[in-house]
C-alpha cells in the first residue's frame, strides 16, 4: 500500500500498545508489515467507527476515548487513524 512516512513513523514508535515485542525495526519494515496486515488508514473519527460497525467490532457505548484507547488504532498528526489489526 505504500503507508505515508508519518504513519509509519507513528507505528514504529508505538507499536508496542498492541505488540509485546517490536514486529519491525525500519520504516521499510513497518510499510512492509503493515501492508501483510492489511492496515488500514481512516480520514476521521466518523469513518473510523464505521470501519468497525462494517467489520463486526463492537464499540457501541464506548466512549470516543474508549475507542481510540483501542490497541489497534493509532492516532495520525493529520487527525486520520491507522488500525491495525494484530
Amino acid at each position: 500500500m505504500n503507508f505515508k512516512k508519518e504513519c509509519l513513523e507513528v507505528f514504529l514508535e508505538n507499536q508496542e500498545q498492541l505488540f509485546d515485542e517490536p514486529v519491525a525495526e525500519t520504516i521499510e519494515e513497518a510499510d512492509e508489515f503493515l501492508d501483510e496486515c492489511m492496515a488500514i488508514v481512516v480520514d476521521s473519527y466518523k469513518d473510523l467507527k464505521k470501519y468497525f460497525k462494517e467489520n463486526g467490532g463492537d464499540i457501541s457505548g464506548m466512549s470516543k476515548e474508549e475507542v481510540l484507547s483501542q490497541a489497534e488504532i493509532f492516532a495520525l498528526p493529520d487527525g486520520k487513524y491507522l488500525i491495525v489489526e494484530g
